[in-house]
C-alpha cells in the first residue's frame, strides 16, 4: 500500500490495468479504477481501504458482492438435496452444515460447530485433506478425519460430484465452467504422486472458481449495459473476485441498488438462489 500514492494519475485517480489471463480460474478481470485516494497529512501512504473514496462529494461509494457464491455453486452443480434445501430456505448454510455432520438440531448448534463446518465447508472445494483441517481448526488428525468422514456421509453428492469432476478430467485432460470455459490439466495423469494430487485439486476447484468468475463477470456486463442505456451518472468501477464496486451517484442510489440486484441474481439461472449483499459508504471500508 506504501507504493499507492506514486501511482496517482494526473488526474487524481487511480487506474487498474487490464489482465484477462493472469488467473486461470477468469477472477482477475477488472474494470478501470477511478477511486480518488484520500491522503492525510499524517499519513501519505495508504494503508487499508479507506484510502478509497468517490470522486466527490455528490457521490457515495456502493460494493454488491455475491453472497456465498462458491457455496452455492459446488450445491448446484452436485445436485446435493439437503445443501439445496438449506439455499432455499434462507439458512445460514454453515450452521446447517453443523446441524447435519455433529447430529444436532439446527438450533443447537453452538459456535465451534459452526466454525468447524465453516472450515469444512470451504476447504474441502480446495481438496483440503484431514492434516490440513486439524492444522486449520488446532485439533487432532483423527477428529479432522472423522468430521470429514461424517460431512461426506451427510452429502453423499457432493463426494460423488468431486470424484467425477477428476475422472472426467483424467479422461479429457479438462475441465469446465458451468458456461464451458475450459481449464487444461496436464498433470491429472501424472506419475508423481504430488504433482497429481495438485491437478486433482485443481480438477475439484476450478469448476466452482471458474464457474463464479464467469457470472460475475455477466453480471457486470448487464449491470453496465443497463447503466448505459438509462445514462446514469453512477459509474462502475471495479469487480474483484465476487464483488462489484460503483461510483454511485446520491440521486441514483436506490435506482442503481434495485438495477445492481436484478442483474446480479439474474445473471445465471441455477437451482439454488443467488443473494447479493450491498453496503453504502463514504469509502470502501465503509461500503463492506
Amino acid at each position: 500500500m506504501d507504493t499507492l500514492p506514486e501511482l496517482v494519475n494526473p488526474t487524481r485517480k487511480i487506474h487498474t490495468s487490464y489482465n484477462q489471463a493472469v488467473a486461470a480460474t477468469g477472477h482477475e478481470v477488472q474494470i478501470t479504477l477511478i477511486f480518488r485516494i484520500f491522503r492525510s497529512e499524517r499519513n501519505a501512504a495508504a494503508r487499508s481501504e479507506k484510502a478509497f473514496i468517490p470522486r466527490s462529494e455528490e457521490f457515495v461509494l456502493l460494493a454488491a458482492d455475491y453472497s456465498q457464491v462458491e457455496l452455492r455453486i459446488i450445491a448446484a452443480l452436485s445436485k446435493d438435496g439437503p445443501m439445496i434445501e438449506a439455499f432455499k430456505q434462507g439458512q445460514d448454510i454453515h450452521a446447517a452444515t453443523a446441524a447435519k455432520v455433529f447430529g444436532v438440531k439446527l438450533e443447537e448448534v453452538d459456535r465451534e460447530m459452526r466454525s468447524k463446518a465453516k472450515a469444512v465447508n470451504f476447504g474441502l472445494m480446495y481438496g483440503q485433506s484431514a492434516f490440513g483441517l486439524a492444522d486449520n481448526l488446532g485439533i487432532s488428525r483423527t477428529e479432522a478425519r472423522d468430521i470429514i468422514d461424517e460431512y461426506f456421509k451427510q452429502f453423499p453428492t457432493i463426494r460423488a460430484y468431486m470424484d467425477s469432476n477428476i475422472q472426467f478430467a483424467k479422461e479429457n485432460g479438462y475441465v469446465e465452467t458451468i458456461m464451458g470455459r475450459r481449464r487444461y490439466l496436464r498433470d491429472i495423469n501424472s506419475n508423481n504422486q504430488t504433482v497429481r494430487g495438485f491437478a486433482e485439486r485443481n480438477a475439484i476447484n476450478a469448476p466452482i472458481q471458474g464457474s463464479a468468475a464467469d457470472i460475475i463477470k455477466v453480471a457486470m456486463i448487464n449491470v453496465h449495459a443497463e447503466m448505459n442505456k438509462r445514462k446514469l451518472r453512477s459509474r462502475l468501477l471495479l469487480q474483484v473476485h465476487d464483488e462489484l464496486v460503483f461510483d454511485a451517484h446520491k440521486d441514483e442510489l436506490d435506482e442503481l441498488k434495485a438495477l445492481v440486484s436484478e442483474k446480479m441474481v439474474n445473471a445465471v439461472n441455477l437451482e439454488v438462489p443467488m443473494v447479493v449483499d450491498m453496503g453504502v459508504g463514504q469509502n470502501w471500508l465503509e461500503a463492506h
